[in-house]
């Protein structure tokens, strides 16, 4: 039976939400704020997205 949540999607749904935050982070970064918290937030948010593919919330 087709299985919809992959390996393959869950990278993907981490990797799309990385970069977004990335993107929203590296402009904090460069107005001022702390590498470490926003590589935790980047963090955070691809782990977020992770588990809300994994048991299809988005």
């Amino acid at each position: 039976m087709y299985d919809k949540n992959t390996t393959e999607e869950l990278i993907n749904a981490g990797l799309v939400a990385g970069l977004g935050a990335g993107i929203a982070t590296s402009f904090a970064v460069s107005k001022g704020q702390h590498p470490a918290i926003a590589l935790a937030i980047t963090i955070v948010a691809a782990l977020f997205a992770v588990i809300c593919r994994q048991y299809d919330l988005i």
